[in-house]
């Protein structure tokens, strides 16, 4: 997946690779939603290269009709539960938690060589499992707690790991926006990927957005190895506030 921010650079890279054909057109897409419309002459015109390299490589551009990248890509059944996604923004670890694949964000000089090639070298990273029970009080939901774990494991706690999400609080989540939410932000704690095995709620989402049907993805392991767990009970929760990172901000009422 590539938008309007991060994509022009990616193409550039893949012409210097001395890229032609795109490894399979079919699996790439493109939207715009970062700068629309376009907010400036070289934003409008990053868009109009967009536009013309679809076209010349047959590729799916959503364009500026759809919405976020994030959730186009799973609502359109772009994602499915097992499959390895790569997109140029950091946030595509979202959809691990919409359908349980191994979704990442990558840079543009790796998107280059992803349309290219269609490979890249991934080392396989360790893993963390973050377990919640219990029922959120009023007014409290997964945005918070998927902020308070971030307070708890710290910024960088989870660098270059996938973070697993599990317990009976994100069975019971719907997939957007619970689920999306919390594997969203897997990546302001460092995460390479977030992700919540896909069940029957996952299942039921997916109805007939998925073109190629559905592809089931095995549990963890019963013995499976994790570099942190933590433990979190949903009914603790209050409400959070993600504070800024200065400590000279003028807070107003």
């Amino acid at each position: 997946m590539i938008h309007d921010i991060t994509g022009p650079l990616a193409i550039k890279k893949f012409r210097e690779m001395d890229g032609t054909t795109v490894f399979d057109p079919a699996k790439i897409i493109m939207l715009f939603d970062h700068q629309v419309p376009a907010d400036s002459i070289p934003a409008a015109e990053n868009q109009k290269f967009m536009r013309a390299f679809a076209a010349e490589q047959g590729i799916l551009n959503y364009d500026i009709h759809e919405g976020v990248c994030h959730q186009v890509a799973v609502e359109k059944g772009r994602v499915r539960p097992g499959d390895i996604v790569v997109g140029g923004d950091s946030h595509t670890c979202t959809y691990g938690g919409a359908i349980g694949a191994f979704a990442t964000g990558i840079g543009s000089t790796d998107m280059g060589f992803a349309m290219k090639y269609g490979a890249l070298h991934f080392r396989v990273p360790e893993s963390l499992k973050l377990t919640t029970t219990g029922r959120f009080s009023h007014r409290v939901g997964p945005k918070d707690l998927i902020l308070s774990m971030i307070g708890d494991l710290t910024v960088d706690g989870a660098t270059y790991r996938a973070v697993e999400f599990t317990g009976d609080t994100i069975s019971d989540m719907s997939v957007p926006p619970g689920r999306m939410t919390c594997c969203n932000m897997a990546i302001e704690m460092g995460g390479k990927a977030g992700i919540v095995a896909p069940d029957e709620v996952t299942r039921a989402y997916c109805g007939g957005r998925m073109d190629g049907g559905w592809f089931d993805l095995a549990p963890p392991d019963e013995d499976a190895t994790y570099v942190v767990e933590r433990d979190y009970d949903a009914a603790d929760l209050v409400p959070q506030i993600a504070a800024p990172p200065t400590t000279w901000t003028m807070w107003r009422m």
